[in-house]
């Protein structure tokens, strides 16, 4: 039978996947007019990382991809769940400290970043993870 942390669980996995997949999708213009673009997420990715090397730009801005990308499809499969949370949690902190370090902490609290990185690091803490692909291996 399942519980209501179950499916508050499973929920959250799920808002948690959907938002790094949306992200990268519109980087990628997956979203049409909607999108982004990998030019406009590029620039964003050098002001939000002001304080680093102009030149370390480009590579962040792939390596930030993979990683959403990587994370998005381990919590919608829902497999190795409470590692893929943690460094969900772990990356989006990391976003939330260089959007305020580069324009103070308005930024990373109106797009709640740090709404996001607790959520998974809430996900992270779960005993059990129901519907998963996790669940099936047990």
């Amino acid at each position: 039978m399942k519980t209501r942390q179950d499916i508050a669980g499973f929920l959250l996995r799920i808002a948690l996947a959907a938002g790094f997949l949306s992200a990268v999708a519109s980087r990628l213009n997956l979203w049409g007019a909607q999108s982004s673009g990998w030019k406009n997420f590029v620039q964003y990715t050098a002001e939000v990382n002001s304080f680093l090397p102009h030149s370390w730009i480009p590579t962040l801005a792939v390596l930030s991809t993979i990683a959403e990308l990587t994370i998005g499809i381990l919590l919608l499969a829902g497999f190795q769940i409470r590692r893929t949370a943690i460094s969900a949690s772990v990356l989006t902190l990391v976003f939330a400290i260089a959007m305020s370090i580069s324009f103070g902490c308005k930024e990373a609290l109106d797009y709640s970043v740090f709404v996001f990185s607790a959520g998974a690091f809430l996900l992270s803490t779960f005993s059990r993870y129901p519907w998963s692909l996790e669940q099936i291996s047990h």
